[in-house]
Order: C-alpha cells, then structure tokens, then sequence
C-alpha cells in the first residue's frame, strides 16, 4: 500500500486557505479535510513495516512546532504540476529528520530529495490552455504574499494514498496527538 507520515493542520487553518482557494478559478482544488503537510511520504510499504513505524511512533517524545505559512508559489514549470503555501517553523527540519529516521528505521525505503514544507492548494493537468495558466499568473501576482499566522500542529497522521481518476484519496490509518486537547491551535506572540 502506498502511505505517507503529515501534519495534520487546525480547522481554523483549513478555513483560511479554503478561502484563498476561492480566488483561484483554475485547477483541482485540494479540499480542506485532504489539506496537510507531508513529512514522509513512503510509496509502497507492507504492513509488518507499518506496525514497525507504527511503535517507533508511538513512543517518541512530541515536538514543540509552532508552523507559519507565507508566500504561494508552483512546483513544476511549462507547466505547473501544483500551487502550494510554504510552511516555516523553529523546528520542523529537525522533526522531519527525525521522521526520516524512524520511517528508515522501519526497513522503508525513502526516495532521497529536498524537504519542502508546504501545503498544496490545487493540482494542475499536464496541459493546461493559456487561460488557465494567465488565472494562474494572476492568482499569484494578486495572493503570493499570502501569510497565516503561527499555529500549533495538533498530530502527526499516518495516511493512505490511492491514485483515482479523480485525484489521490487519503484515509487515516492512524493519528499521533503532539499536544493536549486543550492546547489552542493559535499561536499569539
């Protein structure tokens, strides 16, 4: 099966990019409840690897993330593939690392490349007509500067991917609190 470790994001967050969305008239528009940031994102894994992954876990001591999102942006160019908010915070290189480690740890092989925090907002077609890439060009010179204050992470979720005609699906496999409930998701400095 193919699964991936994220960051699961606040309502309130999931909200707040849902309405960026809306000034975007272009594009697959990720919905909210499928918004998160990938940590580790794993392909095909056998269930023994999972249980694995699945107690180291279970046992690690939580971070403390405070996340902040600014600044839209495309992967992929001629054309874009995806339109994404990029994620900062003291801490997630370090805890994604720390992620890696343990998904490695768990005889999973990772793919070697950059971490990028980010969200994805929407997904692009392979050929996209020049309309949809001036919507595009004019979403981002209009929103780029987009910026979210600083939030607090409520878990770490261990998903499900499968590819569909219509996009990939996630279902929850598991979920990893890293606070107490009572915890706001609003970070004030």
């Amino acid at each position: 099966m193919r699964a991936f470790l994220a960051l699961d994001l606040p309502e309130d967050v999931t909200d707040g990019l849902e309405r960026i969305q809306a000034h975007l008239r272009t594009g697959r528009h990720v919905l909210p409840e499928d918004m998160h940031l990938t940590l580790a994102f794993m392909g095909d894994v056998t269930l023994a690897q999972l249980d694995e992954l699945h107690l180291s876990l279970e046992m690690a001591a939580p971070p403390l993330l405070h996340l902040h999102l600014s600044a839209l942006d495309t992967f992929g160019t001629d054309p874009p593939r995806s339109l994404h908010v990029l994620a900062h915070g003291d801490g997630l290189p370090d805890y994604q690392r720390k992620i890696t480690t343990m998904v490695r740890n768990a005889g999973i092989a990772l793919p070697a490349r950059r971490f990028i925090p980010h969200v994805t907002l929407a997904r692009f077609p392979n050929r996209i007509a020049p309309d949809d890439l001036a919507r595009i060009g004019r979403f981002l010179s209009a929103h780029g500067d987009f910026k979210w204050p600083a939030f607090v992470p409520p878990a770490v979720a261990l998903y499900q991917s499968t590819l569909t005609d219509d996009g990939p699906r996630y279902d929850l496999l598991e979920r990893y609190p890293l606070y107490p409930t009572q915890l706001p998701s609003a970070v004030h400095r």
